[in-house]
């Protein structure tokens, strides 16, 4: 048998928590001397530890860890239940992280406000193209809405357009409306340019000529999307300043898009109407 001390120091844990681990029953020593008090543990008891441990690391309370344990579990199911949890663990540090991204983007936003010239955005009309596209739901209009929609969007059309033996000829475009359904959700939709050539008809994808936008507030957005809400915002004070007023959202025309999203070119294209 081991001393307490000992089996301590084999499990990685500290005397003070085998004492609290007995004293409620989650795990107690093999035997006490009745004289001294002193705590002894088998070597196999290390299984239980390395169990509530575990269990303790990824969440659980210790009623729950003992729930658990004492239910007996197969190693087999053991295993299942912690990979369950690590992956919910996971996720969640995920959500946290991107959720510190759109923090960081807007304090971002706030230190930069007022640092960017008027002179950045130009009036222009965008003519009409011919544009391969495929369509998706978001559930709003916030980069943590939009993100996880307009990418995979432009993946699966990108590998659709491989399969026809059809090629990009110019910049992509993401555009957006308002959900028929308006429940608050938008309409995404991923855009590639495609020659003149290319006729609709298709089951795999949409080939239309997008509209043309007869005056339309742009700028320039470089780095990643995730820091274009000062670009945005830009946008809206020049609206407002200059007599103008919204026509919809505004599309995204990819003029770089390496792989670092730091590298990225975009032109953001709000249409607009005068007051």
């Amino acid at each position: 048998m081991l001393n307490i001390g000992d089996f301590a120091s084999h499990g990685r844990v500290s005397v003070r928590m085998l004492h609290h681990y007995d004293a409620i029953g989650l795990l107690r020593p093999a035997r006490v001397d009745p004289a001294t008090g002193y705590r002894f543990y088998e070597a196999g008891q290390l299984a239980r530890l390395n169990r509530v441990i575990a269990l303790k690391e990824l969440g659980f309370t210790l009623q729950q860890v003992r729930t658990v344990l004492d239910e007996r579990p197969e190693a087999v199911e053991l295993r299942g239940m912690l990979r369950l949890r690590r992956a919910q663990l996971a996720e969640a540090i995920a959500a946290d992280e991107r959720r510190l991204a759109r923090v960081e983007a807007r304090l971002r936003t706030i230190e930069s406000e007022g640092n960017m010239s008027q002179h950045d955005v130009v009036v222009k009309p965008v003519p009409s193209v011919r544009v391969a596209q495929l369509s998706g739901v978001a559930a709003g209009y916030a980069p943590e809405d939009i993100t996880p929609v307009v990418g995979p969007l432009f993946d699966e059309l990108c590998r659709r357009l491989a399969e026809a033996g059809i090629e990009e000829v110019g910049p992509s475009v993401a555009r957006y409306e308002d959900s028929p359904e308006r429940d608050g959700s938008v309409v995404v939709v991923a855009a590639v340019q495609v020659a003149p050539s290319v006729r609709g008809g298709r089951d795999d994808f949409e080939v239309v000529d997008l509209a043309p936008i007869e005056e339309a507030v742009t700028i320039v957005h470089r780095g990643s999307m995730e820091d274009a809400l000062g670009s945005f915002q830009a946008l809206a004070r020049f609206i407002e300043e200059n007599g103008y007023r919204t026509a919809g959202y505004a599309r995204e025309r990819y003029l770089e898009c390496p792989d670092d999203v730091s590298g990225w070119v975009v032109e953001l294209q709000e249409p607009v109407t005068r007051r």
